[in-house]
């Protein structure tokens, strides 16, 4: 951390981050807002995951195409992804947000109904991994390797980060914030009880690592696993039971040029 400021300064610093960017005012913009539009859990996971799964880029954009891609779902997500036909699915076809096309849009489709089988979610799976790892990240090396097991494209892999290849995992730890965490904010929506917040990384993209390194919580140059692991482990010194709380205050710091 910057010399002049103490672990008691920080903290402090970090909380009126943190009440001053994660409040349902400064998500109108961001990608949580699209599965804020549904109600029915499985809706939410669904279009939450896809959501999560198109934010690079402009946020703005990225919130206007991930509603697209929805509303190409007749906007019920999860009878779409658990009933579309192969000729109900071929709108999909026209989907593009920058490198993710059509031809992604339909297997991440396909990927996505096992899971959904027979009753099953999203978060039966994380709960189900975590209780036999207790630990994110070879639970979100399961997920991938779950998530591709049957035919798909291969490019199509290159949108699902490997946790077990060392990258960052920001959309996926991203989402799995939005699925656990819980508040009284309404920003999150604490969905999964399987796994604790306790145990959530941090989503880290270039805002909240810059803002991790002008603030003392990050050294490690490189935006990889090992700079999660250790910024994460940074945030735990102020809240143990809920590190990533702070990822909308880093992330609005970042990119409102608070210590410009």
């Amino acid at each position: 951390m910057p010399a002049m400021m103490t672990h008691e300064e920080l903290h402090e610093l970090l909380d009126t981050l943190h009440d001053r960017y994660n409040r349902p005012e400064f998500i109108e913009a961001d990608p949580i807002s699209v599965p804020h539009a549904f109600s029915r859990p499985e809706d939410i996971e669904i279009s939450g995951f896809l959501a999560a799964t198109i934010a690079w880029g402009n946020r703005r954009t990225i919130v206007r195409n991930a509603r697209r891609l929805l509303a190409l779902m007749d906007g019920t997500p999860h009878d779409f992804t658990l009933n579309a036909t192969e000729r109900e699915m071929l709108p999909l076809l026209d989907f593009v947000h920058r490198t993710f096309n059509g031809t992604d849009a339909v297997a991440f489709v396909r990927a996505l109904r096992p899971f959904y089988a027979d009753g099953g979610t999203l978060g039966d799976f994380f709960a189900a991994e975590y209780a036999r790892h207790g630990d994110m990240r070879p639970v979100l090396a399961a997920f991938r390797e779950r998530f591709f097991a049957r035919e798909h494209p291969p490019r199509c892999e290159k949108h699902l980060s490997s946790a077990a290849s060392g990258a960052a995992c920001k959309r996926l730890n991203m989402y799995v914030k939005w699925m656990v965490r819980r508040d009284d904010r309404g920003v999150d929506f604490g969905l999964w009880n399987g796994v604790p917040a306790s145990a959530l990384y941090l989503p880290l993209d270039v805002h909240t690592a810059g803002m991790g390194r002008a603030l003392g919580l990050l050294t490690r140059r490189q935006n990889d696993w090992r700079a999660v692991e250790e910024i994460t482990a940074a945030l735990r010194r102020f809240d143990p039971a809920d590190p990533v709380r702070y990822d909308f205050a880093l992330f609005g710091a970042g990119i409102s040029g608070y210590l410009k």
